[in-house]
């Protein structure tokens, strides 16, 4: 009896494998098929999209940046502009194009945007491609399995960039690693990417495992054994596939020490990473002189994009907390002011959350959004203290522009703040690190309560400390990490 059924499920085996693997091998096939014919189809593309463009029977080189949020206005886009100005500056007849989805602007608009905020200037036009679909890399559209959901979409969005463009070089400038093999395999680039923050890192898969309540894991998951161990497949899942993507970029450059040990980690690229810091406008606070206060009214003054990993609520409890130990003289003479960008109706109404925290503890905040350049300038050159709360920032040009513009920095001890640029400098401190509201505060009562010729001997020493995130620093760099894709 027992032979009989071992030979019945053999049978069975055996009719599946047989059924199974010819569908295999013909769906292997027709995806092969599938890729081989997109290939010719995007070449022939390429061909007539070259014509098009020749000038005196010569082609040009086509470079693409995939960035689209390029209208932003935050680190990240002041990187993609400083990319811009250094390659035209060195392969001046090269087209270079910015797939963009800012669809509701127009491509001058952004250029003087670009000069307006960062007071950059590019020496050549740039084709700017709008895509419809960015909605499709939005967090919100996607309430669970957002990682996946963005991801996924920024292919779909990649396409419609590679249909509308193929580039002969391919540059990710925003983190969109899911974009790399389509263009390298697909549209047959050379790629590259910088990469200024991991999609995932292990320090996430280690919050999930740990079941540590952030603001990326949720308060119901971390208390549900079953729902954080679901979680934590996912993540790794998704952590392998990313690795994957990655990896398919010819050359990888990364804005900070703790970015490169996550890439090393999750993308086994080593032979092809390089640490490229961001381009910091250094030189334009260089000219704020540094004198000895006389003031006896001090402001903190807050750097960054309202986006909820920056962590500004934590900035206003800090100072709240900070502020109970003060007489209300004293609390009079000290205020906090958070300048950042708003990218859309969310980061506003983040901003009316945090202007809601701030009648709750009774404390007075000035909110400065979306603010020039020079006027940004003037309240970092008139504050005492730079504040900067983001746990693993992942670099922060906000806190460096606080250190050359002459203020004692205080940044999360964690990241890049941490391990890159609050860092001893001759042997002598740069600025303060804290990782909690009662270490925030204190730091800000220890900063107060140092002498200003104190005070000044710090500003001098991270200001000649931040001369290596310079924007020269970073051209240098970053020709020298992308040089083989104009090979």
């Amino acid at each position: 009896m027992l032979s009989k059924m071992a030979s019945c499920v053999c049978s069975l085996f055996s009719l599946l494998v047989s059924l199974f693997i010819p569908g295999l091998l013909v769906c292997t096939a027709a995806c092969l098929c599938l890729i081989w014919v997109t290939r010719l189809w995007l070449k022939q593309k390429k061909k007539e999209q070259s014509a098009a463009t020749a000038k005196d029977c010569k082609t040009p080189l086509v470079v693409a940046f995939f960035h689209p949020y390029c209208n932003a206005g935050g680190g990240g886009e002041r990187v993609l502009w400083c990319a811009l100005r250094t390659l035209q500056k060195r392969y001046k007849d090269a087209t270079y194009v910015v797939y963009t989805g800012d669809k509701d602007i127009i491509g001058e608009q952004i250029i003087n945007g670009a000069f307006r905020r960062f007071n950059i200037k590019l020496t050549q036009p740039v084709k700017f491609i709008f895509l419809e679909k960015r909605y499709l890399v939005e967090a919100q559209l996607y309430p669970h399995f957002t990682l996946l959901g963005q991801s996924l979409g920024s292919i779909f969005l990649g396409w419609e960039a590679l249909v509308k463009c193929v580039p002969d070089i391919y540059i990710d400038s925003m983190g969109f690693a899911f974009t790399l093999p389509l263009f390298k395999y697909l549209g047959n680039c050379r790629v590259g990417c910088y990469v200024h923050y991991p999609t995932i890192s292990t320090d996430m898969l280690s919050v999930v495992r740990n079941q540590d309540a952030r603001f990326n894991n949720a308060a119901f998951i971390t208390n549900h054994p079953v729902l954080s161990k679901v979680k934590l497949a996912y993540y790794y899942m998704f952590a392998y596939i990313y690795g994957w993507v990655g990896s398919c970029s010819d050359i990888i450059m990364v804005n900070s020490t703790w970015t490169l040990n996550h890439i090393l980690c999750l993308w086994q690229a080593g032979d092809r990473t390089c640490i490229v810091y961001p381009p910091c406008d250094v030189q334009m606070f260089l000219d704020v002189e540094l004198n000895e206060e006389t003031q006896t009214e001090h402001s903190i003054v807050s750097v960054g994009q309202f986006r909820p990993e920056k962590d500004h609520a934590l900035q206003i409890r800090a100072f709240s907390t900070f502020l109970n130990e003060k007489s209300a003289e004293q609390k009079a003479r000290i205020k906090l002011i958070l300048i950042g960008g708003c990218r859309n109706k969310e980061d506003e109404q983040r901003v009316s959350q945090l202007k809601n925290l701030c009648k709750e503890l009774g404390v007075s905040v000035d909110f400065k959004i979306n603010i020039p350049f020079e006027e940004l300038k003037k309240y970092l050159a008139a504050s005492t203290i730079g504040l900067h709360t983001m746990w693993n920032e992942h670099f922060g040009i906000g806190i460096v522009e606080c250190m050359a513009a002459g203020t004692v920095i205080l940044a999360h001890n964690s990241g890049g703040p941490k391990l890159d640029i609050v860092v001893p400098y001759q042997d002598s401190a740069t600025g303060f690190l804290a990782d909690s509201e009662e270490s925030y505060a204190a730091a800000i009562a220890h900063i107060l309560s140092l002498s200003p010729q104190q005070r000044l001997r710090i500003r001098q020493n991270a200001r000649q400390s931040v001369d290596r995130f310079s924007d020269q620093e970073f051209e240098t760099n970053f020709l020298a990490a992308v040089e083989q894709l104009f090979i």
